[in-house]
C-alpha cells in the first residue's frame, strides 16, 4: 500500500534504492539536481538530464515501451556532501505552460522490490514551465522524500541560477525545437528537443504497478479506562480509531511504543470559524485516539494559546464529550479583542486573558517546563495544531533547538494555508544531534478520512525514538 503525499509532506525512506518517475500528459524531460547543504550544486557532474544521464548515485534510465524514464536512485553511492536529490521535470516547449495540462503526477518506487512507496498529484500549477517534483534528503543519517511542487515561470534558466549555476542571457527558442537552454560555463547544458531518445516524458502512461502487500496486522489495541463510559456512537468512532492509529504506527515500526501525549490547540483570533464550525472539535475527538492508545491510562494534556499560553484540564477518554464542550472554545469575537462570553464554568480558561495573537514560543516553552517537572518513563508526543501566522520564528527556533536532547517530539500539524514560518523549514535546519520537530499542512483536515490523517501524524514519530534512544536522550 502506498501513501498519497501532498505539497510540503516528508516522509521517511527505507528503501536503500529509490525509482522516481513523473508523468505528464505533454512531452516532457526528467533531471536532477545534486546539491549541499548551501542548495547548490558542486558542478556540472552534479546535473543528471538527458545529456548527461550519470551522476554520483543517481542515474537518468529510458523508460520502456509507453513509460516514461525514471531515475534510479542508489543513496548508498551519493557522496557525504551531498545533502538533497532534487528531481525536476521540464516541458519540452519552453513556451508552454504546465497550466495547460493536467498535474503532474511523481511516484517513488522501492528498486528491489518495484512496490510504489509514495505518490504525489502536483496541483495548482499555472504558469510554469519547470517545476521541482520531489526531493530526496538526509537526515541525521536517514534519507526521507519531500513533496516539493514549486514551479519556475522564468523555466530552466532560474531553476539553476536558484541552484547556483551561472548562466548566461540566451536566446528566445523556437517553440517545439528546443527547450529554453541557457548556456552554463561548462559545459552548456539544456534539454532536448523532444525526440524521445533518452529521458523525454512523452506518454502519460505510468509505470504498472506491483501488487501491494497485505496490509499489516495491527497488535490488540490495549483496553481504555471510560471507554465504556462514552456515548455509543462516539465509543464506536474511538475504537476504530484506536486500531487505525495501531495500523499506521506498526508501518513506521512503532508498534510497540507508548508515550504521554500533549495536545497543543491554537485559539488565536483566526481560529474562529474552525472552532465554530466543530472542526476544531473533530480534531480533539481524532486525537483522543492517539492518546488512548499510546497512553496506558488513556488521558491526555492539552494546553490552548494565543497571544498567551494556558494549560487546560487534562482530559480522560471517558469525559470527552463534557471536555470537548467545556474547554473546545474561543470565546465571542470582537473588534480588537474577544467578547465577554459569560460567566465561566469551573475549569474553564477565560479567553480574554489568552488574547488573540500568534505567541507559539511561549506555549512551547511552558510544554517543556511540564515536561521537566513531571518526567515520565516513556518519551513525550506533542500533537501542536496551528492555522499558521507564525512570525516568532527566531524565538520559536531557539526553544525547539533547546528542546532537541529533552524526551519530546513536536509534531506540528498547519491547518489550512497559512505562513507557517519557521515549522517549515526545521526538516531542513542542520545543527541538530537528532530531528525532534515534524511538519506537514492540510487545507481541510475534516476531509482527510482517519488512515490518512494518522500515516501523516505518525510517520517520524518512531524514527525520532529510535534515534533518541540511540543518543540515549530516551532509555
Amino acid at each position: 500500500m502506498h501513501h498519497e503525499l501532498s505539497k510540503g509532506q516528508n516522509a521517511p525512506l527505507t528503501a536503500s534504492e529509490v525509482i522516481v518517475a513523473v508523468t505528464v500528459d505533454a512531452p516532457a524531460d526528467l533531471s536532477a539536481l545534486l546539491v549541499t547543504d548551501a542548495g547548490t550544486v558542486r558542478g556540472d557532474h552534479d546535473f543528471v538530464f538527458y545529456n548527461q544521464p550519470t551522476g554520483p548515485g543517481v542515474r537518468l534510465q529510458a523508460g520502456l515501451s509507453g513509460q516514461p524514464a525514471s531515475l534510479a536512485v542508489t543513496f548508498a553511492d551519493i557522496p557525504t556532501d551531498i545533502s538533497q536529490v532534487r528531481a525536476v521535470v521540464t516541458l519540452d516547449d519552453a513556451t508552454s505552460q504546465f497550466g495547460r495540462h493536467g498535474a503532474p503526477v511523481a511516484q517513488l518506487r522501492d528498486r528491489a522490490t518495484g512496490n510504489l512507496l509514495f505518490e504525489y498529484r502536483i496541483d495548482g500549477l499555472a504558469t510554469e514551465s519547470i517545476v521541482i517534483a520531489l526531493d530526496l534528503y538526509r537526515r541525521q543519517g536517514t534519507w526521507k522524500v519531500r513533496a516539493v511542487g514549486q514551479g519556475y515561470a522564468g523555466g530552466f534558466a532560474a531553476l539553476v541560477t536558484d541552484h547556483g549555476v551561472t548562466v548566461d542571457d540566451a536566446p528566445t527558442p523556437t517553440p517545439a525545437v528546443t527547450g529554453a537552454t541557457p548556456t552554463m560555463t561548462a559545459p552548456p547544458v539544456g534539454h532536448h528537443a523532444g525526440n524521445g531518445a533518452t529521458a523525454g516524458i512523452h506518454t502519460p502512461a505510468p509505470a504498472p504497478a506491483a501488487p501491494a502487500p497485505p496490509a499489516p496486522t495491527p497488535m490488540p489495541a490495549p483496553s481504555t479506562p471510560g471507554l465504556d463510559r462514552l456515548p455509543v456512537d462516539m465509543r464506536k468512532r474511538l475504537d476504530l480509531r484506536k486500531k487505525q492509529v495501531a495500523v499506521s504506527l506498526q508501518k513506521h515500526g512503532g508498534d510497540q511504543l507508548k508515550a504521554r501525549v500533549i495536545l497543543v490547540l491554537d485559539a488565536s483570533g483566526s481560529m474562529t470559524k474552525l472552532y465554530n464550525k466543530g472542526v476544531v472539535a473533530s480534531v480533539v475527538e481524532r486525537m483522543a485516539a492517539v492518546a488512548a492508545h499510546l497512553d496506558d491510562d488513556g488521558t491526555m494534556q492539552a494546553f490552548t494559546f494565543a497571544s498567551n499560553s494556558a494549560r487546560l484540564p487534562d482530559l480522560a477518554i471517558g469525559d470527552l464529550p463534557e471536555w470537548i464542550r467545556l474547554h473546545v472554545r474561543v470565546g465571542q469575537m470582537k473588534l480588537f479583542g474577544r467578547g465577554k462570553g459569560g460567566a465561566l464554568e469551573p475549569g474553564q480558561i477565560d479567553m480574554n486573558a489568552v488574547g488573540i495573537s500568534n505567541e507559539e514560543q511561549k506555549v512551547i516553552a511552558e510544554v517543556r517546563a511540564m515536561v521537566r517537572a513531571d518526567p515520565q518513563p516513556v518519551p513525550t508526543l506533542v500533537l501542536f495544531f496551528s492555522d499558521g501566522g507564525v512570525y516568532r520564528n527566531r524565538e520559536i527556533e531557539e526553544q525547539l533547538r533547546a528542546a532537541v536532547l529533552e524526551p519530546i517530539f513536536w509534531q506540528f500539524v498547519g491547518l489550512g494555508r497559512a505562513g507557517f514560518g519557521i515549522l517549515e523549514k526545521f526538516d531542513t535546519l542542520t545543527g541538530r544531534l537528532v530531528d525532534n520537530v515534524g511538519f506537514f499542512a492540510v487545507d481541510k483536515i475534516d476531509t482527510i478520512p482517519d488512515n490518512e490523517l494518522y500515516d501523516r501524524l505518525l510517520s517520524e514519530f518512531p524514527l525520532w525514538v529510535k534515534e533518541a534512544r540511540r543518543h540515549r536522550i530516551i532509555n
